[in-house]
């Protein structure tokens, strides 16, 4: 069945090399290179088969890689995911009769999914990994996708009123520290506590600082790479702009180049499709360079734009 038949899911958008363009603030997890989306339940619902599926902070990304098309299930609509099993037919007269692609797919893994669909349905899928592929690591990061609901995620600042009060609490501790002589072994094991407690509140506070300023890098990405796409398209829309408009433009272009690219392909989320999704997303990011330098790059410096993207 191609995608396109399975028009209850939404379409998604594929970049020429045949990867999902994601959207602003959305990583790409985990890729299986081969699965089959059934209905459980519902025949009227066209199951997809032969789809690269590709898990995302956002959705299920169901590439059909002949066609360059995808459908996706974004991860809010999934009420409860079913940890892997086998369908196992206990009637033999069925099994000896039924058609080999059903009794081989009933062999592979299967993740039951239940889904809410508009207006106001539920319906239970299942994503059948007919790859050899570790499906425990992929239901543990998609379990961890649907829990972190990156999608609705926003920032929290800090409450005005804790910090005052935290301030207040430390100088009372060290006087009563102060006055407390050390003396003896408990004098020296209280000193001893003391600076672990003390040390372990440094690291919680470095911690805290180091989440802050990862939160913050990646909002800065997701504002450079929509300054980017802004970019692009006005330099398209207006071909007849001044030397010193252009020349803005070309010094913002190349300040946002060296941010660097969003959700990068690592061999942890790619595994065996490493090399396959990191040459297609150094097609999609070469392009606009190779276009800027008159459609001609050495290779060198190729390398050393794509890898500084990279970080």
């Amino acid at each position: 069945m191609s995608v396109a038949a399975a028009d209850w899911l939404p379409a998604a958008t594929v970049t020429a090399s045949g990867r999902a363009v994601l959207s602003a603030g959305e990583i790409e997890r985990h890729l299986l290179p081969l699965v089959d989306l059934e209905p459980e339940e519902n025949p009227r619902l066209a199951p997809l088969h032969g789809c690269l599926l590709a898990l995302t902070s956002h959705r299920l990304v169901f590439l059909h890689e002949a066609s360059l098309s995808a459908r996706a299930l974004p991860l809010a609509s999934i009420a409860h995911a079913y940890p892997p099993h086998r369908r196992h037919n206990h009637n033999p007269l069925r099994s000896l009769f039924s058609s080999s692609s059903s009794s081989s797919s009933s062999h592979h893994p299967r993740i039951r999914i239940q889904i809410s669909l508009p207006p106001s349905r539920s319906e239970v899928v299942a994503v059948v990994v007919t790859c050899k592929a570790d499906v425990d690591v992929f239901y543990g990061r998609l379990l961890e996708a649907i829990r972190a609901r990156a999608w609705e995620a926003t920032a929290s600042a800090a409450p005005a009123s804790g910090a005052p009060v935290a301030e207040g609490a430390a100088p009372a501790e060290e006087d009563l520290a102060i006055r407390m002589p050390v003396v003896g072994v408990a004098g020296i094991l209280r000193k001893e506590q003391e600076t672990w407690e003390s040390a372990g509140q440094n690291l919680q506070d470095a911690f805290q600082d180091l989440n802050a300023l990862m939160s913050k890098a990646k909002e800065m990405m997701e504002l450079a790479e929509k300054m980017r796409q802004k970019l692009l398209t006005n330099s398209s829309a207006q071909s007849n702009s001044n030397d010193e408009e252009m020349g803005s433009k070309q010094d913002m272009q190349d300040l946002l180049l060296s941010v660097g690219i969003v959700s990068p392909v690592t061999k942890e989320t790619a595994g065996a499709l490493y090399h396959q999704q990191l040459s297609r997303q150094l097609a999609d990011f070469v392009r606009v360079p190779v276009e800027r330098a008159g459609g001609m790059m050495a290779l060198v410096d190729v390398y050393c734009l794509f890898n500084r993207a990279r970080g």
